[in-house]
């Protein structure tokens, strides 16, 4: 599916790319594995090549996919429910942690959203600023373009 020198997208870690293809064995059977260092932080993650795609494990999206991420965070008629803070949290949690970009993207403006009309708790602006950060890293390798255009075209939607 990979190879090495490929980017990819690795649930609520980002985006990284794949410094090479190793195979280990592990309890006595060979296994091959993706080693992926993530572009923010260079934090390596050795994925199974067998299980990346249960794990969430996806390439970037393409550029013309981008304009549909860009509708989520646009859309303005979304009902927010009157969950408390913390079970939104991990609800918000949940989607992230699917690794879609789609998913990532609503739960940007759902909480945009919300701190519109209430302040955030730590947790929130936390993830807020997580989800934010991850959009624009891979709609900036998406596009080919600076992350600096991509978070304003993003602060732009919010605006």
């Amino acid at each position: 599916m990979f190879a090495e020198g490929d980017m990819a997208v690795y649930p609520a870690h980002g985006v990284g790319v794949i410094k090479s293809v190793e195979t280990q064995t592990v309890a006595g059977i060979n296994q091959s594995f993706y080693v992926l260092e993530i572009l923010d932080n260079r934090m390596r993650i050795m994925i199974p090549t067998e299980s990346s795609e249960s794990v969430g494990l996806r390439a970037i999206v393409n550029k013309n996919e981008v304009s549909g991420v860009l509708d989520i965070l646009a859309d303005r008629t979304v009902e927010l429910g009157a969950q408390t803070w913390n079970r939104r949290y991990r609800d918000y949690m949940e989607k992230i942690k699917t690794g879609s970009v789609h998913e990532v993207a609503a739960v940007l403006r759902d909480l945009f959203l919300l701190s519109v009309d209430k302040d955030l708790s730590y947790g929130e602006r936390k993830m807020l600023d997580t989800a934010k950060s991850l959009l624009v890293k891979e709609l900036s390798l998406a596009q080919n373009t600076e992350e600096s255009a991509v978070s304003k075209t993003i602060d732009a939607i919010f605006s």
